[in-house]
């Protein structure tokens, strides 16, 4: 199995996603993630967030506030009957996910919760849509103030892996409290929910990378990503507090912490600028985590290859 860093788009048409999850694995740490919104207009109106994110560097690609039921990506006029992300995969080359949210109705909250329509939520009708549409893998998180909690991840997971199958490719866990109470800081998530999602069929856990959410530290992230790697599970570490437009050391920062916790994946999330990172963060994140060869060549690598 090749590492994502020898990829191209004619390679990811190829894998499925327990393969995907091999060749994140084989990378060590050096495989960039960015999440937009395909909900709101693009930075530049002549291009997708999508196209721009893979422009400056990611190998994945992640959309958010993406309506399977009424799916759309602003900034580009899907053609003929192929769906609109299969359409996104062969402009960018690069593996597509999506970001379903499992919101619990029963959270306790710490501010007023925001609606989510039944298109991003991680219903099995949302899954199954989502499967149709061609995703290469699913990530249940939460936006900010959507009261996703750590129980409706789990049972989110569980439907997941049967939608998908053993094959699928899913995301799990938290990059911020989401608006429930008890579930912000440090403990955002327990051991205890990092072994039952691993359990339920999650391939990868997603957690705050160091330094984004308040208490999480590198010695508590690499703690989490230890428990992660003695499952067999990956880890994905994310900036999902608008750190993605700060600054470009505190970027460096947050990689380098990123890569000593154990990081299999590195994610920037998408309000540097309002629906992407910054897009010269999410080269310097690149930069940081695998240096200018691995970065310049993922740059600047066809989608016809």
């Amino acid at each position: 199995m090749k590492r994502i860093l020898d990829c191209t788009a004619s390679d990811f048409l190829q894998m499925k996603g327990q393969e995907l999850k091999q060749s994140i694995a084989a990378s060590e740490g050096r495989v960039i993630l960015a999440e937009t919104m395909t909900s709101v207009a693009p930075l530049y109106p002549s291009v997708t967030n999508a196209e721009l994110a893979a422009a400056f560097g990611a190998d994945l690609l992640l959309l958010n506030l993406f309506d399977v039921f009424d799916p759309s990506v602003a900034g580009y006029e899907c053609n003929g009957n192929e769906s609109v992300v299969r359409q996104i995969k062969k402009l960018t080359g690069r593996p597509v996910g999506l970001n379903l949210e499992p919101v619990d109705p029963e959270a306790r909250q710490i501010e007023t919760l925001d609606t989510v329509s039944q298109g991003r939520t991680a219903t099995e009708e949302s899954l199954k849509e989502a499967k149709k549409l061609g995703f290469d893998f699913v990530c249940l998180t939460g936006n900010p103030k959507t009261g996703v909690t750590n129980n409706a991840t789990l049972s989110a997971i569980k439907k997941a892996r049967e939608v998908f199958g053993g094959d699928g490719l899913i995301i799990a866990g938290k990059m911020h409290g989401a608006g429930v109470a008890n579930e912000t800081g440090s403990r955002i998530i327990a051991d205890s929910d990092i072994l039952s999602f691993i359990e339920a069929g999650a391939d990868i856990i997603l957690l705050p990378a160091p330094g984004t959410v308040p208490g999480i530290t590198l010695e508590s992230s690499e703690k989490h990503v230890r428990l992660v790697h003695s499952r067999g599970a990956l880890a994905m570490l994310a900036i999902g507090t608008s750190q993605e437009g700060s600054d470009e050391e505190t970027i460096r920062r947050i990689a380098l912490n990123s890569k000593m916790a154990g990081a299999d994946i590195c994610h920037i999330g998408d309000t540097g600028f309002y629906g992407i990172a910054v897009p010269e963060n999410i080269m310097t994140y690149s930069i940081a985590v695998r240096g200018r060869r691995h970065t310049y060549v993922r740059m600047a690598s066809s989608s016809l290859r």
